[in-house]
């Protein structure tokens, strides 16, 4: 697992196209349990080097229900974003994760957990990677639909701040999804 981790942050493969350069961002034990998979690092993750240090990070945690000691403790959960490096401004925020980061690095590193009992896909991007067909027509139709995925995997939409607008939307999320969450999470978490 060290190998690898290190190969995937010494990673150049794209660097052509990110505007700060190279820094993939990943954080996995081989006795991880719960595997995160979200977008990009922003530009303040970009600058720290760890995973989910931003405003959409201390929203999953809440979310999640776990303390910033357990969220960070890879043998617990395994931090995979689906583009490991910050990708660049687009219009409306951050662009796409680059899409050759998931094909090069994401089986190599789930091979090497054994014990992952959940994956949690956060955002569209995660969701069309590992659910394929079976996603529904949108983000919102596949988070209402979390059972179906369940026991392998919890889609949940992008913690940001500027997901205000599609909580209040649907406060459905907050109500029904995140208290299977957390019971999902804290099982795991008492185990450890």
């Amino acid at each position: 697992m060290e190998q690898l981790l290190t190969q995937i942050r010494n990673c150049t493969y794209c660097t052509e196209h990110l505007p700060l350069g190279p820094r993939p961002i990943v954080a996995a034990h081989r006795k991880s349990k719960i595997a995160i998979i979200g977008q990009a690092p922003g530009t303040k993750v970009h600058q720290t080097g760890t995973p989910w240090d931003d405003p959409s990070g201390k929203q999953l945690r809440k979310w999640l229900n776990v303390t910033e000691e357990q969220f960070y403790n890879e043998k617990i959960f395994a931090l995979i974003p689906m583009g490991f490096c910050y990708p660049g401004k687009g219009k409306s925020g951050d662009l796409p994760p680059r899409t050759e980061c998931a094909p090069l690095w994401h089986q190599q590193l789930m091979d090497m957990m054994p014990q992952l009992k959940l994956t949690i896909l956060i955002g569209q991007y995660a969701q069309q990677y590992y659910l394929g067909d079976a996603m529904r027509k949108n983000l919102t139709e596949t988070v209402k639909n979390y059972k179906n995925y369940l026991p392998n995997y919890m889609v949940l939409p992008h913690p940001s701040p500027r997901n205000r607008f599609w909580l209040s939307k649907n406060p459905w999320f907050e109500e029904q999804v995140i208290p299977q969450l957390q019971k999902a999470v804290s099982s795991t978490v008492k185990n450890q």
